[in-house]
């Protein structure tokens, strides 16, 4: 499913148009990458947590030359699906 197909089926489901859909979708997903940016947390009951997680900076190699390279430390996202969204998937 692409983005075009999630406005479609919150349009649907909603009864929104198009355009709104595709604003309320917009609005949600800055929403939490504003909250992510912020340092917080952000729980959606029944769907999962997302959340930042701070990487160590280490050595890597380069896949073709095999050369030495330092990574630097990096602050990534990570999500951890509910169990009710592990169990819908897991059928």
């Amino acid at each position: 499913m692409n983005r075009s197909d999630l406005v479609d089926a919150v349009a649907e489901c909603a009864d929104l148009s198009r355009n709104a859909a595709a604003r309320a979708i917009d609005c949600y997903h800055s929403a939490i990458s504003g909250a992510l940016e912020a340092g917080q947390r952000v729980t959606v009951a029944g769907f999962g947590t997302f959340d930042t997680k701070r990487r160590a900076g280490r050595i890597g190699r380069h896949p073709r030359t095999g050369a030495r390279l330092s990574i630097a430390p990096q602050t990534v996202v990570q999500f951890t699906p509910s169990k009710k969204l592990k169990s819908r998937v897991r059928r």
